[in-house]
């Protein structure tokens, strides 16, 4: 019988997270989560941008190539979506550039992740950035392409 794998985190290891936040609901979540006052990892940096669609598959191939650990791209939910359809064309992107990241640069699918969060959101947006940390820190440091 084989043995169950267990989970190790790396406590000397700080990955180097970058999060693109929808203007609308995200990134209202993310305020939301520290005016709460919401406990979540530091290791984050948010750029802000008017839609989830509008984060260009070129954006976080430069963040990988520059030393970013993992990358998350949140936006409105669907159905919900200032500008109709924007989170529908950033899923359709997302699910073409996990292509470019597995198959042709060799990078776990799990560095790069699309997720929904809305401005009401803030304890969500907390926990997320908590789990996605600690993936990253199992997954070790992304080594440079």
């Amino acid at each position: 019988m084989p043995k169950a794998k267990t989970k190790v985190i790396r406590k000397d290891f700080t990955p180097e997270i970058l999060v693109f936040c929808c203007n609308w609901c995200s990134y209202a979540g993310a305020d939301l989560a520290g005016v709460s006052r919401f406990q979540y990892p530091p290791n984050m940096r948010i750029i802000r941008v008017m839609c989830s669609g509008r984060v260009d598959p070129a954006f976080v191939i430069k963040a990988l190539k520059e030393g970013a650990d993992g990358i998350l791209i949140t936006g409105c939910h669907i159905g919900d979506c200032h500008y109709i359809s924007g989170n529908e064309y950033a899923q359709e992107r997302f699910g073409r550039l996990h292509e470019i990241i597995i198959k042709q640069l060799g990078i776990n699918e799990k560095r790069v992740r699309l997720e929904w969060v809305s401005a009401s959101e803030g304890k969500r947006f907390a926990d997320l950035i908590t789990e996605f940390t600690n993936q990253i820190k199992e997954l070790g440091p992304l080594k440079v392409l």
